[in-house]
C-alpha cells in the first residue's frame, strides 16, 4: 500500500482559494448539523515562544489530524512560524490514504475562514484590511481578492508591506486606516492589542485570526462586549480565542456569543443591522483542515497527471 504526499506546492495548486471558502463553508455548517466531529485541539507548550498542537476530526468519509507547530519569532530564525503535517485517513476502515504540508493547508483555511466570516457578517462590499502579512496575512488577502474585494495591507514591517502590496495586487496602507477600514482581518502573533477600548466604529466587522492560543490577544476585553461576537466553535474560542479573557472574567457567557455555522446553517441570525459592530474570534477547527485536506486528495484521485500533481511522490507503507 502506497499513499500520496503533498507538498506546500502541491496543496496551494491543487485549491484554489474560492474552493477553499467553499469547502470550510461546508465544513462548518457539517459540524454545526452534527454530522462532523471534532474535539477541541490539544495544546503542548514548548517554552519560550512556541506550541505543539493536535487537531483531529471525522466526517465526509474521512478522518485527518493535523500535527502543527507555531513559533512566532521563527522567521527571525529564517524559519517557517508554522509547519507539520496532516495525516488523512478513510473514516470507513482506518486505511491511512494521504500526507500533506499543514503549512500551507492551515493558510488556504485560514484565508477561507476570514473571508467567510467577512462575507457573512459585513455590512458591505467595500475594501477589506489585513493586518500582518506572514505567510497566513498573505493568504487571506489573497482570498479577498479572489472574491473580489480590494485589499489594503499593513504589517510592523514596511518593507514587508511594500513587497506582498506589489506581489499580490493590493494597496499598502498606514496601521490607522488599514485598522479603521470597514472590514478588517487582522492576522498577528497576538503579543499585541489592536484594538483598545473604543476604537470599533459603527458598522464595522473585524475577523481576529491571530490570537488562536492561550496568553494571545488581538483586542481589548472591554472592546469585545461592545461588539456582536460570533466564533468558530464556542468550547475551543472560550478556551484559546479572544473571547477565554472575557469568559474568565464572567463578562461573556455561551448565550452572549453566536457560533458562525450556526449563522451559514440558517439557526441564528447573521448582522441585525447596518451600524451593529461585529467581531469573528477565530481559533481555527480542525474540521476545516479536513475539508481542504479532502478536497486536495480527491482531485488527486480524480486526475492524477493534472499539473497541480506534478512530482508528487507516493510513499509504499509495506517496506
Amino acid at each position: 500500500m502506497s499513499i500520496p504526499v503533498f507538498s506546500a506546492r502541491h496543496v496551494y495548486a491543487a485549491v484554489d482559494p474560492g474552493a477553499a471558502v467553499e469547502a470550510v463553508r461546508e465544513a462548518f455548517v457539517a459540524h454545526a448539523r452534527g454530522d462532523w466531529l471534532m474535539p477541541s485541539k490539544v495544546y503542548v507548550d514548548a517554552p519560550p515562544d512556541g506550541d505543539f498542537r493536535a487537531m483531529p476530526a471525522r466526517g465526509g468519509g474521512y478522518a485527518a489530524v493535523k500535527w502543527v507547530t507555531s513559533f512566532p519569532r521563527n522567521p527571525e530564525r529564517g524559519l517557517p512560524t508554522v509547519s507539520g503535517i496532516v495525516l488523512l485517513s478513510d473514516a470507513s476502515d482506518g486505511r491511512l490514504l494521504a500526507e500533506l504540508d499543514a503549512g500551507a493547508l492551515t493558510a488556504l483555511r485560514t484565508g477561507a475562514a476570514a473571508v467567510l466570516a467577512a462575507e457573512t457578517l459585513a455590512a458591505g462590499d467595500g475594501p477589506a484590511a489585513v493586518i500582518g502579512c506572514g505567510v497566513n496575512g498573505r493568504a487571506v488577502a489573497r482570498t479577498f481578492l479572489a472574491r473580489g474585494r480590494d485589499v489594503l495591507l499593513w504589517d510592523v514591517d514596511a518593507n514587508r508591506t511594500a513587497e506582498i502590496a506589489a506581489e499580490l495586487g493590493a494597496t499598502a496602507a498606514a496601521r490607522e486606516d488599514a485598522l479603521g477600514a470597514d472590514v478588517v482581518a487582522t492576522v498577528t502573533p497576538g503579543r499585541e492589542i489592536l484594538f483598545p477600548l473604543g476604537s470599533l466604529r459603527p458598522g464595522q466587522h473585524v475577523s481576529l485570526m491571530g490570537a488562536d492560543g492561550p496568553g494571545k490577544a488581538e483586542i481589548a476585553v472591554e472592546e469585545l462586549l461592545r461588539a456582536r461576537v460570533v466564533v468558530d466553535e464556542w468550547e475551543q474560542a472560550s478556551h484559546n480565542g479572544d473571547i477565554g479573557r472575557a469568559v474568565d472574567a464572567g463578562s461573556i457567557a455561551r448565550e452572549g456569543v453566536t457560533e458562525l455555522g450556526a449563522i451559514l446553517l440558517g439557526d441564528a441570525p447573521g448582522r441585525t443591522s447596518p451600524d451593529e459592530i461585529t467581531v469573528f474570534d477565530s481559533t481555527g477547527l480542525a474540521v476545516q483542515d479536513l475539508a481542504v485536506a479532502a478536497l486536495v486528495y480527491k482531485g488527486y484521485r480524480s486526475q492524477p497527471d493534472a499539473p497541480a500533481f506534478d512530482g508528487v511522490i507516493e510513499i509504499d507503507l509495506q517496506r
